[in-house]
């Protein structure tokens, strides 16, 4: 089953981040990347630009209607995502705990839906 796993995180924080720890950070991400593409389960993954760079559009009564930022104003904002292929929900889990920014923020895990 593919599981995608979004990486959450508090962009002020991380922009405070010096020059070290944000190496560091880095060479973990890959770490883990090379880890889950070599056990199998990656299938794809990207970091995604700053908030700043977001817009959001909507359709009302048939106008498209867009807006600068985000699709809602929150502590934490998706910073990145993994789609893996995983046994089950547990397997899943187990992958999700070893993302580095698991340990400053969040990582939300959905299934993929299938259609037949």
């Amino acid at each position: 089953m593919q599981y995608l796993l979004m990486i959450y995180l508090n962009e002020a924080e991380f922009g405070k981040m010096d020059a070290a720890t944000s190496k560091r950070l880095t060479e973990e991400y890959g770490a883990f990347t090379q880890s889950i593409i070599q056990s199998g389960n990656f299938k794809a993954g990207d970091a995604l630009q700053p908030t700043t760079t977001a817009t959001t559009v909507r359709v009302r009564d048939g106008k498209t209607l867009t807006t600068d930022g985000p699709f809602a104003e929150t502590r934490e904002q998706l910073a990145g995502y993994y789609l893996v292929e995983a046994r089950d929900l547990d397997a899943a889990l187990a992958i999700a705990a070893r993302i580095p920014g698991a340990r400053t923020g969040s990582i939300e895990i959905r299934a993929i839906k299938v259609y037949d």
